[in-house]
């Protein structure tokens, strides 16, 4: 099972910081945050998704090893 964390409004939206998912894709991952958690799909499209560290495409694959991340836009100055 991967790991997902999220940070942020991802975390407030998810209502978690991290948690174990089964999914076997980052687009299976992606469609099953956004129907579980109304508030997350919300803004997940705009959020920074990285697999182990990088940008994926929909069709990655997920394993009991990978992390991913949930970062949604930040502002700064």
């Amino acid at each position: 099972m991967a790991r997902v964390r999220y940070f942020a409004a991802a975390e407030e939206m998810a209502g978690l910081a991290s948690e174990e998912r089964s999914e076997q894709t980052l687009g299976e991952l992606r469609a099953a945050l956004a129907t579980e958690r109304s508030g997350l799909g919300g803004i997940l499209p705009r959020c920074a998704v990285l697999v182990d560290g990088s940008r994926s495409d929909d069709d990655a694959p997920l394993s009991p090893t990978t992390v991913v991340d949930v970062l949604p836009p930040f502002a700064g100055g």
